[in-house]
C-alpha cells in the first residue's frame, strides 16, 4: 500500500483544481442536473494549508485514508500529517459533527441513537457515499468451517446455534464475541445481519472495545479456535489485522475487491463522507467533499485500497 501512495503522491500536484460552485448530493434536483456542466465549468485553484484545512474525524477503518489525503493536500509525509488525524470512532465522530467539533467526516453509518439526537437538534448534514466495504465474519485460522449462510450467522447471535459441530466443524463451544454499542460495526451488525432480531445479552469479557482488541480475542480465547467476531472487510484484509485469523465466507461467497464492487457479496455497505448541509460553497469542508468524490479523489481512495464508488484506476 505505501509504494501505491508515494506513486501516487508524486502524480498529484498539491494545488488542485477543485469545484467550488458544484454541490454534490445525494438526490439532485433537475434543476440542478441541468446546470451541473455550468457549475463544472466555473474552477478556482484552491491550495490547502494547516490553517485552513478541515478538522476531520470518523471511524478506524477510515483513518489511513484521511492521513493519505492530508499528506497529498499539504505535501507532508505521512508521518508528518499524523497530527491530524486522530479518529473517535464512528459515533462519537457524528456526536462531534453536530456539536461543533469536526468540520468533515470519512465514517461509517450512524446508529439510531445518532440519528434520534441529529433530529432532536435540528442537525442537517450533507452525506454522499465515497466507497464500498464489506461486513466480514473472522475466526481463528485453525477453525475448519470456511463458509456459514446469513441465517446460521444470525443464530450464533441469537444464541440458537451454539457449537460448530453444527456447521461441520469440531466439537467445539462457540464464543460469539460483540463490540461495543457505539461502535460503526455493531451498527452494521444489527442492520445487516440481525434483520431485527435481538442479539443475545453476551457476557461482559465478550464485548471488544476496539476493532483490534477483537481480532486479538477471536485468534487467541482459550487457547482454541472456537470465538468469533465481525468487522469491515478494509480494516482486517488492507489494514492487515487478520494474521492468525480467517474471514469466512458467506452463503459460499468470500469477501474480495471483485465481489464487493459488483454486490455479489451479499454483506455490503457504504462508507460515507459527511459535512454541515449549511457549508458554504467555497467553504474548505466543502471543497474537499466535492474532492473526495471527484475522479482525482477517487483515484486516491482506489489506491489506498478501498472500493471506490467510481470505476477509476489507481
Amino acid at each position: 500500500m505505501q509504494k501505491r501512495f508515494i506513486t501516487f503522491l508524486l502524480s498529484l500536484c498539491f494545488c488542485l483544481l477543485l469545484s467550488s460552485c458544484s454541490s454534490v448530493t445525494d438526490n439532485p434536483s433537475a434543476d440542478e442536473q441541468g446546470s451541473s456542466t455550468d457549475n463544472e465549468a466555473e474552477q478556482l485553484v484552491f491550495t490547502f494549508t494547516r490553517d485552513n484545512l478541515p478538522r476531520l474525524d470518523g471511524s478506524t477503518s477510515t483513518a489511513p485514508l484521511a492521513t493519505a489525503v492530508c499528506s497529498v493536500l499539504l505535501g507532508e509525509s505521512r508521518d508528518d500529517v499524523s497530527d491530524l488525524v486522530s479518529f473517535s470512532k464512528t459515533t462519537n465522530a457524528y456526536y462531534n459533527l453536530i456539536n461543533g467539533d469536526a468540520d468533515m467526516l470519512i465514517v461509517g453509518e450512524a446508529n439510531e441513537d445518532v440519528l434520534t439526537e441529529k433530529e432532536a437538534r435540528g442537525f442537517q448534514w450533507e452525506q454522499a457515499a465515497f466507497a464500498t466495504d464489506a461486513f466480514v465474519f473472522v475466526v481463528n485460522a485453525d477453525n475448519p468451517v470456511d463458509s456459514i449462510t446469513l441465517d446460521e450467522a444470525r443464530k450464533i447471535y441469537t444464541g440458537e446455534i451454539t457449537n460448530w459441530e453444527e456447521l461441520g466443524g469440531e466439537d467445539i463451544e462457540i464464543i460469539p464475541f460483540q463490540r461495543n454499542s457505539e461502535a460503526g460495526s455493531q451498527t452494521l451488525m444489527e442492520k445487516l445481519v440481525m434483520n431485527g432480531e435481538p442479539m443475545m445479552d453476551p457476557p461482559k469479557a465478550y464485548i471488544a472495545n476496539t476493532m483490534a482488541q477483537l481480532m486479538e480475542v477471536v485468534k487467541s480465547y482459550d487457547g482454541s479456535p472456537g470465538a468469533i467476531g465481525y468487522s469491515v472487510y478494509y480494516y482486517v484484509e488492507e489494514m492487515e489485522m487478520a494474521d492468525g485469523l480467517k474471514i469466512l465466507a458467506i452463503d459460499g461467497v468470500s469477501p474480495t475487491p471483485e465481489t464487493i464492487r459488483d454486490s455479489v457479496y451479499p454483506l455490503i455497505n457504504p462508507k460515507y463522507v459527511v459535512i454541515p448541509a449549511d457549508a458554504p460553497k467555497d467553504a474548505p469542508n466543502r471543497i474537499l467533499f466535492n474532492w473526495l468524490l471527484s475522479e482525482e479523489g477517487q483515484k486516491l481512495v482506489a489506491n489506498e485500497g478501498y472500493i471506490s464508488i467510481k470505476e477509476v484506476s489507481p
